[in-house]
């Protein structure tokens, strides 16, 4: 069983619909019960880092959560706000994240990007780079782009663990993954083609 966590930031309908559209069906839930049979977790998520934060700590399944992707090894995707809260920490508040990932979330420094006329948000399409072999990106036989909305990017502890890069203004980490731990900080959900492949190999491969 596929589960979408619901912990009241994203828009976890769209994401429902791709993965119809990529042949198979989830389950949008906050259930403690749903989220013990999950054999795959999908953590979307917009906004800000704390609200995020606030709203998964206080959910029923927190532990639960914590439990089956750390102890468990259930597969789980993240995506945009998602994948952010897999960190450490965010410069855009003062709570701690998940800590799946080693490392934290910046903001996008305008100062250190090659081109001044650039503005924040990040937002469009973007290409992105694969930094290491993965099931995610299996089969693409283009290069991949994808569609990005944020003011925050990641910064890993270990250069390991980024899947892909993307370039605004300097390279960034656009995507990490961490044994059954992955995520995107585009939404594959807004990207077409290739978001679609995204959730068809996340099905299919995880």
């Amino acid at each position: 069983m596929i589960v979408i966590i619901d912990y009241g930031v994203g828009n976890l309908t769209s994401i429902k619909n791709m993965i119809k559209k990529a042949g198979a069906e989830a389950v949008i839930s906050g259930d403690p019960a749903v989220i013990e049979k999950a054999s795959k977790f999908i953590l979307p998520g917009i906004g800000a880092f704390d609200h995020g934060m606030q709203h998964l700590r206080s959910a029923p399944y927190f532990d639960i959560l914590n439990k089956r992707v750390l102890d468990e090894k259930v597969p789980v995707l993240g995506v945009c706000l998602g994948v952010q809260l897999f960190t450490e920490s965010s410069e855009e508040g003062v709570l701690p994240g998940l800590g799946w990932i080693k490392g934290k979330v910046v903001k996008f420094r305008q100062e250190k990007m090659t081109d001044s006329a650039l503005k924040v948000p990040h937002m469009g399409w973007t290409d992105v780079t694969v930094q290491k072999d993965s099931r995610l990106f299996r089969d693409m036989h283009e290069d991949p782009r994808f569609y990005f909305v944020h003011s925050y990017h990641l910064l890993c502890d270990d250069p390991s663990d980024v899947l892909v890069n993307a370039d605004y203004g300097y390279d960034f980490a656009a995507g990490v993954e961490k044994d059954n731990i992955v995520g995107t900080q585009f939404h594959p959900e807004k990207s077409h083609k290739f978001g679609l492949k995204i959730y068809e190999n996340f099905l299919k491969y995880y």
